[in-house]
């Protein structure tokens, strides 16, 4: 075993999480290769965001904790080479469910965290689901409080921090019986309720644009306070009270969401986290997976360079 490879294991991958990767207006750039529909393993997702000028890549979480400690070392070696690190996993608790559901989740939870900690991971993230079809407003929001208070303090313990997004769509939030969680303000009360210091905002330009959002909003944030950001477009010709979630445009695609001012607010207030584009849109899905990858970074940059 090489002497780096040790120095990964004794140190908990601090070297991915404290090497100074290059940045974009002080940002990661996030290869998200689910979010483009390209399929690929984490060796693989490595190497595309390698050939593209990618900074970080999503974590696996499963796929982490089944490495042993050499493979985990051979992983975190190759990403230090390549000038890759990571940008965050994905939340697997059942917190939408029952409360069987969630409890019978939350068992593996404890090992999941220490498996993020181990290869390096720093952030955890997971959206909320904007309606209800059965829980009121309240009542949705103290279950919510409830279930993300004993995640958070699981991945704290792990130094680990958790991102929560709101989906803005009217399209989403009126579609059942109860509204719940839509818009910036209303993630602040929730993150207030869930009370840890640990969790903060996954921003998504999207969410933000759908929920009449302005660069004033995103100045009431410190940077600190926002754990990742997705950045898209959105299709012209509709009403922003008609827009669907499941119909976006790559990032600076059609300008009817304003990036400069959003990817300017995020820089004013310092946020220094991964950046990226999840478009769900069918042409970029039908794409190649080396196309598809660089036509996310050429959108990316293009939005970048609107605040140069």
């Amino acid at each position: 075993m090489t002497q780096t490879r040790r120095r990964f294991l004794a140190a908990g991958a601090a070297g991915l999480v404290s090497t100074a990767f290059a940045r974009t207006q002080g940002m990661l750039i996030h290869l998200s290769c689910g979010a483009i529909g390209v399929k690929a393993s984490t060796p693989e997702a490595i190497e595309l965001a390698a050939k593209y000028g990618f900074d970080a890549i999503d974590a696996d979480g499963k796929y982490l904790a089944g490495l042993s400690r050499g493979e985990m070392a051979e992983l975190l070696d190759s990403m230090l080479f390549k000038k890759v690190t990571w940008a965050m996993a994905g939340l697997p608790l059942e917190f939408r469910k029952d409360d069987a559901a969630f409890a019978e989740s939350m068992k593996s939870f404890p090992d999941f965290a220490a498996g993020l900690k181990r290869a390096g991971v720093t952030r955890c993230t997971t959206w909320i689901s904007p309606n209800s079809g059965s829980l009121t407003y309240l009542e949705n929001f103290k279950q919510h409080g409830r279930r993300l208070r004993d995640a958070a303090s699981v991945l704290q313990d792990q130094g680990i921090r958790l991102g929560l997004e709101y989906v803005g769509p009217k399209t989403l939030w009126s579609a059942q019986r109860y509204p719940f969680v839509h818009t910036m303000a209303e993630m602040k009360e929730l993150i207030g309720e869930i009370g840890r210091p640990n969790v903060g905002f996954v921003l998504d330009s999207w969410h933000w644009y759908t929920s009449g959002e302005t660069r004033k909003d995103l100045l009431t944030l410190r940077g600190s306070q926002v754990v990742s950001v997705d950045l898209n477009d959105a299709p012209v010709g509709v009403p922003v009270d008609q827009q669907v979630d499941s119909k976006r445009e790559l990032p600076a695609a059609t300008g009817v969401i304003d990036a400069w001012n959003f990817l300017g607010g995020l820089r004013e207030i310092g946020f220094d986290g991964p950046v990226r584009a999840e478009p769900f849109n069918e042409a970029v899905r039908k794409m190649a997976p080396g196309d598809a990858v660089k036509a996310a970074k050429s959108a990316i940059d293009k939005a970048f360079a609107q605040i140069s």
